[in-house]
């Protein structure tokens, strides 16, 4: 990102927007602080909630290309359950853990 004096940018605004346009973010600072920041249009309408013109996201385009294993959903091994507990392979559950569904 590159911070630019007013006085500097003034004079030079058809080639920040140029730089902006091909993916740069600009700040330009008044009296040292930051006071502008120039960012293309298309991050701008994202962040407001501002359509830009692209096409929306068509589900389901990846159809076919992506396998799930059978057992994806499978309990974990104990140990490795423990594990997410801090608790050592062979430590015991603590009494208020032991017969929770998991």
């Amino acid at each position: 990102m590159d911070r630019i004096p007013l006085s500097e940018a003034d004079g030079h605004m058809a080639e920040l927007i140029d730089r902006v346009e091909n993916g740069e973010e600009i700040v330009i600072l008044r009296d040292g602080k930051p006071a502008v920041k120039l960012v293309p249009i298309a991050e701008y309408a994202q962040s407001e909630g501002v359509p830009t013109g692209k096409p929306p996201i068509r589900f389901g385009f990846a159809k076919g290309q992506i396998r799930i294993a059978d057992d994806f959903d499978a309990p974990l091994p104990d140990d490795l359950l423990k594990s997410f507990y801090g608790l050592a392979p062979d430590e015991e559950w603590p009494d208020q853990w032991k017969g929770m569904p998991g």
